[in-house]
């Protein structure tokens, strides 16, 4: 439903209707008292805790409710009249950008602005709002805990200084500040003697819960990522969790049927039926400047032994410095280098190139990498036909899978388990491992296409609930930030009423 229909029912129905069930605006006969009216204001004022700004519901003070009755009472139900479309549909109807984001259409906004009216104590039904996303419990009380951590002033900056902080190493400036910023967010260290300027145990015992907690490298070293994230404002955290709150409100279910989920920073990838996982993998996504786009897609095809095209940006920023160092070892990888002449691909011995003369900016190639051991690709890649061109695909090199941060790639989805993958979307189809294995042992290049396309979604949720807790993941692309951006300019609600926004 649009911000028009959702406030235009205002004026043409909701307001006369409090007015007739308060017998002009007199605390007279109707469903709710006037301490309930009054109950309902405080409530819309600690929608912080919901993650919503109750600045922008302009809801009145109590003191006009005694001075001017009629526009106290008008005014509370206008801000609650606001205030639950956010609860119920989201502050953002559709935020920009995020094509994982769905609202559900079926949502019966009416019925909600309905019970306002007529419920004896719509204070409640504010409350029942603020519960319905999934996990709300949980997110709640962490945006309670990050809320005030921001409001007590936060955490003093790590100083950068020289170097990674390790174990054992003494910093008269770093490790003091260290010890507080921890401190913060960390009771055991809290209750743990102050061991000044030293990096001892309780100190890397707490930097290394920290460490997990925030999905990083457990190691107990705080260099440039960790330092970089322990420095960003309590505010921040505060905000994700506004953020994972608004996102899913009204969130668009999905169905039974057999589906993908890859959440982009949390670096899974899902494999559903409803709410039943049958596999679960480690994956890596894009790094932040080349980052993977949230979307919807259907997976169509499994190609096995695929060869690589090349995109422009990864020949000229990855590739064009490895064929300045060993052109003939970059065509033992399988590369190959075209040029266009007359209309036509014309194949380039790389070692008859004056690499030195080329420049990235002006990269005259085409690359493309067969298919074999060495190809980026791996052996099998899974094609969902999207503006992107993102994929699914294996890799050779398998370092990076037991990281706990996994934004490496360009874009492309690298799956740590790319068989089992094949065998699930394979499932019902005639083939099995062995069959696999004799189409990779093939060497030729093969596609199959699914005979149901599998829907996929790459999303981006920072923040998940696991065993009743909140689990708040690094925003590596920002995507957080611009979201809660997007909800702070949504502006004074009230004052919009009866506008689209």
């Amino acid at each position: 439903m649009r911000r028009r229909d959702v406030l235009s029912g205002l004026s043409a129905g909701l307001l006369p209707a409090v007015a007739r069930a308060q017998g002009g605006g007199a605390a007279g006969p109707g469903p709710q008292s006037w301490d309930s009216v009054f109950r309902l204001a405080a409530r819309l004022r600690r929608l912080g805790q919901d993650g919503l700004d109750p600045a922008g519901y302009a809801v009145p003070p109590d003191a006009q409710g005694a001075s001017e009755p009629a526009a106290f009472h008008a005014a509370v139900y206008q801000a609650a009249n606001a205030a639950l479309g956010d609860l119920v549909l989201g502050r953002l109807r559709q935020p920009a950008g995020r094509a994982d984001i769905l609202r559900d259409p079926a949502t019966d906004f009416a019925r909600w602005q309905a019970e306002l009216v007529g419920l004896p104590e719509p204070a409640a039904l504010i409350e029942r709002a603020a519960n319905l996303p999934e996990g709300a419990a949980a997110l709640r009380a962490e945006l309670a805990k990050a809320a005030g951590l921001a409001a007590s002033g936060g955490w003093a900056t790590i100083p950068v200084g020289e170097g990674t902080l390790d174990p054992g190493t003494t910093d008269a400036a770093r490790i003091p500040a260290l010890r507080a910023r921890l401190r913060a967010e960390d009771p055991v260290l809290a209750a743990a003697p102050d061991g000044g300027a030293a990096y001892d145990p309780p100190l890397e015992a707490a930097v290394r819960r920290w460490q997990a907690a925030s999905g990083l490298e457990v190691d107990g070293r705080v260099g440039p990522i960790s330092l970089g994230l322990l420095n960003r404002p309590a505010s921040a955290r505060a905000a994700q969790l506004r953020v994972a709150l608004d996102m899913r409100r009204n969130a668009l279910r999905p169905g039974e049927e057999r589906r993908i989920e890859v959440n982009i920073p949390d670096y899974v990838l899902l494999v559903q039926e409803g709410e039943r996982v049958l596999m679960r993998m480690n994956v890596i996504v894009g790094k932040p400047a080349r980052a993977t786009p949230p979307m919807r897609a259907r997976l169509t095809t499994v190609q096995f032994n695929p060869t690589w095209g090349v995109p422009e940006r990864n020949a000229r920023e990855d590739l064009l410095p490895r064929f300045r160092r060993d052109p003939a070892g970059m065509t033992a990888k399988g590369f190959r280098l075209y040029s266009v002449v007359g209309g036509e691909r014309v194949e380039v011995d790389p070692a008859t190139v004056d690499w030195s003369a080329v420049r990235a900016d002006r990269f005259p190639y085409l690359i493309r990498q067969d298919a074999g051991d060495e190809n980026a690709l791996g052996r099998i890649k899974f094609i969902m036909p999207n503006s992107d061109d993102i994929y699914l695909h294996d890799t050779p090199d398998r370092r990076l899978f037991g990281r706990p941060d996994r934004a490496f790639s360009s874009g492309c989805i690298r799956l740590a388990l790319p068989d089992d993958l094949l065998l699930l979307v394979l499932d019902g189809t005639g083939w099995d491992m062995a069959r696999a294995q004799r189409a990779y042992a093939s060497g030729q290049t093969q596609s199959v296409g699914l005979r149901r396309p599998l829907p996929v979604r790459l999303h981006y949720t920072t923040v998940t609930v696991e065993g009743g807790r909140a689990k708040v993941r690094p925003d590596i692309y920002g995507l957080d930030a611009a979201y809660a951006r997007e909800m702070e300019r949504g502006g004074l609600r009230v004052a919009a009423a009866g506008a689209a926004r």
